[in-house]
């Protein structure tokens, strides 16, 4: 009994002392112990029931049975001292749950913060992906507002270029009528009035907006301020680039009139890319038999022929005319015009063969088309013939006469009307009738 009183204090004072791994170990010690010592107890006991058993009933067994009380009560607190093991046996095991439970929660304590992090940037990135798709919406719904501008245009107009707005056409016309009557102090202030009003109602960078850049830029240049109306045109050129498309019809037209405005101040080759790039715009939208296309082939090819480049020049004009031929007829007044272009080329060039063989087609196209056949008593004399000046006469008449005054008399015998369309051999400009 003292032996089991001692190991009951040890493992109290073991308690106080030792870590919880070093008390589970020596728990498990004195369960062992305690169970074997229950084990002696009860081998004990059973000896001494046994002893009593085998007595007389008038024997006193007063002793025996003293000794076996106090091994029951023994063996009482041996089970005490078990069952309180266990049970810190049974509390350690549950400690260690808690323990790994504990690691566990820190553990997905750890993954969340991780995944709140995570979460975190995601959210961040979407915000900023949400900003830029709604950007991108705006910029959506402005294009359609052009598309649905565009939509309003006439289909002709669609598949000539860019017309001027509803909105613009009166105000443009009155420019227009000022313009041409030298009215420059009535004309410059309603565009600017109108450009400001625009401005104000739109946005610097508007479509209309670009279009009336455009008619000012036309009226400074008519008054030689070429380089306030270079200014404009560059202007609307940016503004049509970022809101029509870097390829729309409009483009091309504001790089021509750029073109032709640096033609008139002799900047042939600033002028010459600006053309080419309208021109494979026109090509692209149009087509490369548009007859928009021949305009801007006659205008490269006369800046073209103002730099000497008259192979290239030849290959404009031979390309201008066969568009106009074939899409718009041979009684087209482009057709002569062209023809008479290219007979300037070739007289630069010295060859006055080609040259006298497009003039005669010019004017006998012409008389046959205001008199009929050339054929008979009214063959008119650059036709051939005795007096004609067909044949080698005919290139040493040409070759002698730098003015070609027999030339120019036939024309006037011939028609008027021919020789109005014969002046304009010229840059074909982009006129504010023509802006947009």
């Amino acid at each position: 009994y003292s032996e089991n009183e001692n190991l009951l204090v040890k493992i109290k004072i073991l308690e106080s002392m030792l870590s919880a791994e070093e008390i589970l170990c020596n728990t498990q010690q004195v369960i062992a112990g305690l169970e074997a010592l229950k084990g002696e107890n009860r081998s004990l006991l059973e000896n001494l029931q046994e002893a009593l058993e085998s007595r007389p009933a008038s024997e006193s067994g007063s002793v025996e049975q003293e000794k076996s009380g106090i091994i029951r009560h023994s063996l009482e607190r041996i089970e005490l001292g078990l069952s309180e093991a266990q049970v810190m046996m049974a509390l350690s095991a549950h400690l260690g749950s808690l323990e790994a439970e504990k690691q566990k929660l820190r553990a997905q304590v750890r993954r969340l913060c991780q995944e709140n992090q995570w979460l975190r940037d995601e959210l961040a990135g979407a915000q900023q992906r949400l900003q830029d798709k709604e950007q991108e919406v705006v910029t959506l719904e402005e294009q359609n507002k052009h598309l649905q501008f565009m939509s309003s245009i006439p289909a002709a107009a669609q598949q000539g270029g860019y017309e001027i707005p509803a909105r613009l056409r009166t105000l443009h016309n009155l420019v227009i009528q000022y313009a041409s009557q030298g009215r420059y102090e009535v004309a410059v202030p309603l565009c600017k009035q109108a450009l400001e009003d625009l401005e104000k109602s739109s946005g610097h960078t508007h479509p209309d907006v670009a279009t009336m850049l455009n008619i000012l830029a036309l009226v400074y240049r008519d008054q030689n301020k070429y380089k306030e109306a270079a200014n404009l045109l560059n202007d609307a050129l940016a503004i049509r680039e970022k809101t029509l498309g870097v390829d729309h019809p409009a483009v091309a037209a504001t790089l021509n009139n750029l073109a032709v405005l640096y033609g008139k101040r002799g900047k042939y080759k600033e002028a010459e890319p600006l053309c080419k790039r309208a021109l494979e715009i026109r090509e692209k939208v149009l087509g490369t038999d548009h007859p928009d296309v021949a305009k801007q082939l006659n205008n490269l090819a006369l800046l073209c022929q103002n730099q000497g480049k008259y192979q290239e020049v030849e290959q404009y004009y031979e390309r201008a005319l066969h568009i106009y031929q074939s899409k718009l007829g041979p009684d087209d007044a482009n057709v002569a015009k062209t023809k008479n272009n290219l007979a300037s080329c070739y007289l630069k060039q010295g060859k006055y063969r080609q040259a006298e063989a497009l003039y005669k087609e010019i004017l006998t196209r012409a008389h046959e088309k205001e008199f009929g056949s050339v054929e008979g008593e009214g063959r008119p004399s650059w036709s051939g013939g005795e007096d004609g000046g067909s044949g080698q006469d005919g290139l040493s008449n040409l070759k002698r006469s730098g003015s070609f005054t027999k030339l120019r008399e036939s024309i006037r015998r011939s028609s008027e009307k021919l020789v109005r369309k014969l002046k304009g051999v010229g840059l074909e400009e982009t006129t504010p009738r023509n802006a947009g």
